[in-house]
């Protein structure tokens, strides 16, 4: 039997890091442009509020890329194997096995083993599914 996979991404979509380093070198901008107000004499609210947009925006920025780094880095897809169920009509007998390229429900396919004359029948392809642990409180 197939073991289940975890499949790790670690890709943040295209358009938001370029919109997260857009931010960022606005702000940068933002910045200087307060401290060249500041040095030419400008009064000192709009120099303030300048870099208090500046670094508002730069902080804001550099939090959600961390963050989506993160969040990426913890993000695990796991996949579950698919099995094929196998039953002989005659003897009732029933096997699981791994899905393979082809199989489909109703597929006749070699004689059972036990009874030696009548052909097996896939009856069932699904997902297996794992419930997950439940933590007892204490």
């Amino acid at each position: 039997m197939l073991n289940s996979k975890e499949v790790s991404t670690n890709k943040i979509s295209t358009f938001v890091l370029s919109l997260i380093y857009l931010v960022l070198a606005l702000s940068a901008v933002a910045i200087f442009v307060a401290l060249g107000a500041y040095y030419q004499g400008e009064p000192i609210e709009t120099t303030l509020s300048m870099l208090a947009i500046g670094f508002l925006t730069l902080a804001l920025a550099g939090y959600i890329l961390f963050q989506s780094r993160r969040r990426i880095a913890n993000l695990k897809i796991e996949t579950l194997p698919i099995l094929t169920t196998i039953e002989c009509r005659k003897c009732n007998i029933k096997t699981t096995r791994e899905f393979q390229r082809g199989d489909y429900v109703f597929k006749e396919l070699e004689p059972c083993p036990k009874c030696q004359n009548e052909k097996q029948l896939i009856t069932a392809i699904y997902r297996e599914v794992k419930e997950k642990e439940k933590n007892p409180v204490i």
